[in-house]
């Protein structure tokens, strides 16, 4: 006899045999469940009268199966509760029993989280998100639910186009926009997708996730060096090598500093004589404290440059929106890359996005955050005058991190310094390109993120990390 424990709420895959003592084989399978850790502790039997109808037994039946375990130590009962299984360590298989630590142990007794690029969790507008969904939803046209367009959804890339041309100075048209889940997944449709092809020039610093998935694609990434005025475009080759290059022009990530005027016109420049292509990572391009907002620069040269944007600084990398500006002659390869429906992103969330965008709920959003990262930016530059002059901040006029400059030969010990006090946080070489070259400057540094903490907690994680900063002379 086959049956599962739906009823109450637990879906269990029972088989018990079609002779012999119903009661002994119920608690035979229900011993075996706990004990193999299909049934977790904690986990809530259906009711005698559900289970026994599911199994077609009587009621006493199963009663007398549950005292039976009950008594042996395997379940619980109690008044109001029901019947669960007892919270109790499992002689099961060792293998499985691996597993499951490995599962729930975390990586790491984290305290305070000062890593790079994430957000304030708790600052996700939740209510003027909840008024956006209703408002989009109540808009929508019926064919919002059906197949689509592989674009994205058309409200959501006019709101885009719109909001970029009067914030990013981007030149673009609904047509020319291709919604996507983030940055990443933007990578991978262009080279994932074989739309372009390697070699590709990179900054000598960004993220190693990004060079991984390019190296997966088969694309080998070259590094150009970087100094006080940005990436050295200049060192890209006129003839040969690579076509195309990676940039974070507005904000060199991780190290900070917009890429100098005549460098970005200079890279354009480089671009058009090679018949190439410049890929601009706009990864915070809304927070700007010291400076006015440095132009995104596709806004040079729409046929020359792809730009990526999304809304995993601004809102929450957990909405998963991201979107590509493209030249026309990239448009249809893309969406042959990105394929039938599978990797589209939702219809719900486009929508809610682009109803928060053209109500101006996204710039409010933005301002009230760019004004409270600015504050923990300056707490982070006054504590460090105060407490630790030696070390110097960089990179601090925009985003979301500073880079904290460090006494040579220090890093690795600061960095494993943090982890033990409960500091999450990255060590500047975490970063470097490992085919950079000795022209690039290597300082010991760490990469700061102030903006993922709580109001609250901010303070705290503050105070932690001055404790666990170099002394002078380290």
């Amino acid at each position: 006899m086959r049956s599962s424990l739906s009823s109450g709420g637990t879906d269990l895959h029972l088989e018990l045999p079609a002779t012999g003592s119903r009661r002994a084989a119920l608690a035979g399978a229900l011993r075996d469940a706990v004990r193999d850790g299909r049934l977790a502790p904690g986990t809530r039997l259906p009711p005698y009268r559900a289970l026994a109808a599911d199994l077609g037994v009587a009621r006493n039946t199963v009663a007398d199966a549950y005292a039976e375990l009950v008594a042996e130590g395997w379940l619980t009962a109690r008044q109001g509760s029901g019947t669960r299984v007892a919270d109790r360590v499992v002689p099961g298989r060792p293998a499985a029993r691996r597993a499951t630590a490995a599962r729930q142990a975390p990586a790491a007794a984290v305290v305070h989280n000062l890593r790079q690029g994430q957000p304030d969790a708790t600052a996700f507008p939740r209510t003027a998100w909840v008024g956006a969904v209703r408002r989009a939803l109540s808009a929508a046209p019926n064919d919002a639910f059906g197949p689509g367009d592989p674009r994205g959804r058309l409200e959501l890339r006019q709101a885009l186009a719109d909001y970029l041309a009067r914030v990013r100075g981007v030149r673009t048209t609904p047509a020319n926009i291709v919604v996507c889940s983030g940055f990443a997944h933007g990578l991978r449709l262009l080279f994932g997708g074989r739309v372009l092809r390697g070699p590709l020039a990179v900054e000598s610093y960004g993220l190693a996730f990004h060079r991984a998935l390019l190296a997966s694609a088969g694309v080998r990434t070259l590094p150009i060096g970087l100094d006080a005025n940005g990436s050295r475009t200049t060192e890209l080759p006129a003839r040969g090598g690579p076509s195309a290059v990676l940039l974070t022009p507005a904000h060199q990530f991780p190290t900070g500093g917009p890429l100098h005027a005549e460098r970005r016109a200079g890279v354009v420049d480089w671009a058009r004589g090679r018949a190439g292509l410049v890929l601009e990572d706009d990864y915070d391009g809304e927070f700007r404290y010291d400076r006015e907002p440095v132009g995104a620069v596709q806004g040079l040269d729409p046929s020359h440059v792809v730009y990526f944007g999304s809304a995993s600084k601004s809102l929450s990398p957990a909405v998963r929106l991201g979107w590509m500006v493209l030249p026309d002659h990239l448009v249809d390869e893309v969406l042959r890359a990105k394929g039938e429906r599978e990797a589209w992103a939702g219809v719900t969330d486009q929508l809610t996005l682009a109803e928060f965008i053209t109500s101006g709920g996204y710039d409010k959003h933005i301002r009230r955050r760019r004004q409270i990262y600015r504050a923990r930016r300056n707490r982070l530059v006054e504590a460090l005058a105060a407490h630790a002059p030696h070390i110097t901040v960089t990179g601090i006029a925009a985003g979301l991190h500073a880079v904290l400059r460090l006494p040579p030969g220090t890093e690795a010990a600061t960095v494993e310094a943090a982890a033990r006090a409960g500091i999450a946080l990255d060590g500047l070489a975490a970063f470097r390109h490992p085919d950079a070259t000795e022209a690039t400057p290597h300082a010991d540094g760490l990469v700061v993120g102030y903006a993922a903490p709580t109001d609250n907690g901010y303070p705290r994680a503050l105070d932690a990390l001055l404790r666990v900063l170099p002394a002078k002379g380290a």
